[in-house]
């Protein structure tokens, strides 16, 4: 999975609608190969982003889970954590 796509999915609070756009801008470049499209290809890559943007949060909103949210904050200080360890720094203050 691509590295920049975070999850979305059972988060107090929830996801915003531009936390999923910017997920569905990702999948797209990521599948399409373009981090920029040419002005050739700019409107099919909107369309797909705008696509794929609303497949999102059609499936988060029908998702269901019995587990308790999970916190944002909390899962960005062990993300931090881990990257710390992984790149051997200081964890941030």
């Amino acid at each position: 999975m691509c590295r920049n796509i975070k999850v979305l999915y059972n988060f107090d609070p929830p996801a915003t609608e531009a936390d999923i756009q910017a997920a569905a801008v990702q999948y797209v470049r990521k599948i399409s190969g373009f981090s920029k499209p040419s002005k050739a290809n700019e409107a099919v890559f909107k369309a797909a982003v705008d696509a794929v943007a609303i497949a999102s949060a059609e499936l988060l909103r029908k998702l269901e889970t019995n587990a308790p949210p999970r916190s944002r904050i909390l899962e960005i200080t062990r993300a931090q954590a881990r990257a710390a360890q992984r790149f051997h720094r200081e964890e941030p203050s």
